[in-house]
């Protein structure tokens, strides 16, 4: 199972939208079964998939302290990829959910502050040696501040090559538990999430591979952790 977090130390990056919408997109690309995961204790992304009439992603309860072991128990359940959605803030529970990832994705409005506000989650990546992709959110089509924050952001890290752009579609979706592609299939929005969930199950493949042809050296263990069963799932996942 791939786990795919989305981490910004900055409120209104847009990191709970594009956690439900990437996990949609993951589903009707072939990539599931897909579980969502709300750690952000504001909730907004529990509301979301509570409003949502369709029988996917599911969605997992759990906690920071469970979180390793839910994620082992998932995986046994036969899920493909989980996706994080995580609080505004440097805390102990994003030092755990990046620990548990396969790849970060730090959502970035072309903004100062936005920009500013990178380097933390930056160097929580680093430390726990995780890969990590800026995408550039919310962006207002043809600004020149957009090309300035890719180039800004190329600096610290790998830049998405699929902008998303700011319109009323990804709000509207938002509401009753939606996303863009089932809004309007055909719609910018819909192509931008397609675009970018190409791209970052690019990177995750790429990843797994590296990881796996990358076997401990003679005489080296991999520490695990005692498995226990998963606490409250949302929905019931198949055994």
């Amino acid at each position: 199972m791939r786990v795919l977090a989305l981490a910004s130390q900055k409120g209104g990056s847009g990191k709970t939208t594009l956690s439900g919408q990437l996990a949609v997109e993951a589903e009707r690309a072939g990539a599931g079964p897909v579980v969502l995961i709300d750690i952000d204790p504001q909730g907004s992304l529990t509301d979301w998939w509570n409003e949502r009439e369709a029988p996917t992603p599911a969605f997992a309860r759990t906690t920071v302290a469970r979180l390793a072991s839910d994620l082992e128990t998932l995986r046994e359940q036969g899920f493909k990829l989980a996706v994080i959605d995580t609080p505004p803030a440097i805390t102990v529970a994003i030092q755990t959910v990046i620990a548990a990832s396969e790849l970060i994705i730090i959502p970035t409005r072309p903004s100062p502050h936005d920009l500013r506000a990178v380097g933390a989650t930056v160097a929580l990546c680093e430390r726990s040696g995780k890969p990590l992709v800026f995408v550039v959110n919310g962006a207002t089509p043809k600004a020149r501040i957009t090309t300035e924050a890719v180039i800004a952001l190329s600096q610290h890290g790998t830049v998405a090559p699929v902008t998303v752009h700011q319109r009323t579609d990804f709000a509207a979706s938002m509401i009753d538990g939606r996303t863009v592609m089932e809004v309007d299939p055909r719609g910018r929005s819909a192509a931008e999430v397609a675009a970018l969930w190409a791209y970052v199950a690019d990177r995750l493949e790429k990843n797994f591979r590296r990881t796996i042809f990358a076997a401990p050296a003679a005489g080296q263990s991999v520490a695990g952790g005692v498995l226990r069963p998963a606490g409250s799932f949302g929905r019931r996942v198949p055994a």
